[in-house]
């Protein structure tokens, strides 16, 4: 849906969202398309792209704030898809976090020996929770998904080698009125619509994430210079710069996929991830930032060795 369409149904104009956003268009789920389903494509491309078969996975997580029913877990439709038998599958909702706290998650099951091979997805149709009447957030969000593949192997540790070399979420429950959904089984047994303040989010997303970003780069006695690239959640295209100018990184070392997808919540990372691996920005031994933030407040971020 291009921003000339979405201007077709409601007062904005391609203009307007492209100087506030940067966003030019989004995906919209078809009307019989489920989380479920978008993230079970992600999933087997995920796993093609590994070599991995879906018999060989332990643990399935799935980062949504639009799951497919209040339960049972989403995941665990995704995990009857691929055919899988074996392990477990739950959600995590961390809204636009998610796949940060997913990551973070699968990597301390692998660390602690209780998985070895995990699928994390983040997967969303956010379009099925908005005020199609409210240009102030509808012209934020698509719909989306994308996933990866952990594998646990032994390593003495330290920056150099491959994999997930930390994670570090938060989160900060007095700013709930800021971005949430005005609905939910247990407060008006409907599902609501996304409501968000639009300038106290983007006036937090840019602390806290370069808070986040500055904790990653602590932990691994690292420096704006060792990074290759930042995977940003993608959210504004005025945030994601702020984000690179915070580590110096050139524009063409941030990627940026939010002017095709628009804000994607927790699908919003694998989806750039896939879409610079698959082009070949991204490559093995890289160092790679993954950072975002969501409602809640929560925020964190990720750094990967490729």
């Amino acid at each position: 849906m291009t921003n000339a369409e979405l201007a077709l149904s409601v007062d904005t104009s391609d203009e307007w969202i492209r100087q506030r956003t940067g966003i030019l268009e989004r995906r919209i789920a078809g009307e019989n398309e489920t989380t479920a389903d978008l993230g079970t494509r992600a999933a087997e491309a995920a796993l093609r792209h590994a070599g991995v078969s879906a018999g060989t996975i332990d643990l399935v997580i799935v980062a949504t704030a639009t799951p497919n029913e209040t339960f049972p877990a989403t995941a665990t439709r995704i995990q009857a898809s691929l055919g899988m038998t074996r392990g477990a599958a739950f959600d995590v909702q961390a809204v636009c976090t998610g796949f940060v706290y997913g990551l973070a998650i699968a990597d301390n099951f692998i660390k602690v020996g209780q998985a070895e091979n995990v699928l994390v997805i983040g997967a969303e149709t956010f379009s099925r929770i908005l005020d199609w009447e409210d240009r102030g957030t509808c012209v934020l969000f698509g719909d989306g998904a994308g996933a990866v593949v952990l594998q646990g192997s032994e390593s003495r540790g330290g920056p150099e080698e491959r994999g997930i070399l930390s994670t570090h979420i938060h989160s900060d429950g007095r700013h709930h009125d800021a971005l949430y959904v005005d609905g939910g089984p247990s407060s008006t047994g409907t599902v609501g619509h996304l409501r968000m303040e639009g300038r106290e989010v983007f006036r937090h997303a840019v602390v806290r994430m370069s808070e986040a970003i500055d904790q990653a780069l602590e932990h691994n006695h690292l420096t704006p210079g060792d990074i290759d690239w930042l995977v940003p959640h993608q959210a504004n295209m005025r945030i994601i710069e702020a984000m690179g100018r915070r580590l110096h990184l050139p524009a063409e070392r941030v990627v940026c996929t939010v002017d095709r997808h628009a804000n994607t919540s927790a699908a919003s990372i694998p989806l750039a991830l896939w879409e610079a691996v698959g082009d070949g920005r991204i490559k093995e031994g890289d160092m790679v930032m993954l950072e975002g933030m969501g409602g809640g407040f929560t925020w964190g971020s990720a750094l990967v060795r490729w």
